[in-house]
């Protein structure tokens, strides 16, 4: 999915221009968000209650989530905003986050913002650990 690849670009590029910064509470809300808008896109690109019904029912079968499919039927006909649905527990638990960045069809997975966040700000204290204790203890020798 050209768009996943298109938002990783953009997350990894503003986490790294970003990273000096304390920012970890901020991060695990946008990984949040973007969580939330991937599965309203691809809900609105099944359009139709029927498609929608049919591949949440698969996912649920697949992935053995449990839901009923009077639960999966009453997301399908519902008539919230597609923002709205996106969000009920059923699709947030059959689309999950572990399914959104691994996706396997055209190996493009939703980055996990605050993994990326930490792994990135870890090399940054480590580097500045090791720097000051290379660098830093021979400032007092005269």
């Amino acid at each position: 999915m050209v768009t996943i690849k298109r938002v990783n670009e953009i997350v990894r590029g503003w986490i790294n221009y970003f990273r000096i910064g304390l920012m970890k509470q901020f991060v695990e809300e946008l990984g949040q968000w973007l969580r939330h808008k991937i599965r309203m896109i691809v809900m609105k690109q099944w359009k139709k209650p029927k498609t929608i019904y049919r591949n949440l029912s698969y996912l649920n079968w697949k992935n053995r989530n449990g839901y009923s499919q009077e639960d999966i039927h009453k997301v399908a006909n519902s008539r919230l905003g597609w923002y709205r649905r996106s969000g009920m527990n059923v699709v947030n638990f059959i689309i999950s986050k572990d399914l959104l960045e691994n996706r396997i069809k055209d190996g493009a997975g939703l980055l996990n913002p605050l993994s990326y966040y930490l792994a990135k700000s870890w090399n940054i204290s480590c580097r500045a650990v090791y720097e000051t204790r290379t660098y830093g203890s021979m400032g007092g020798a005269r």
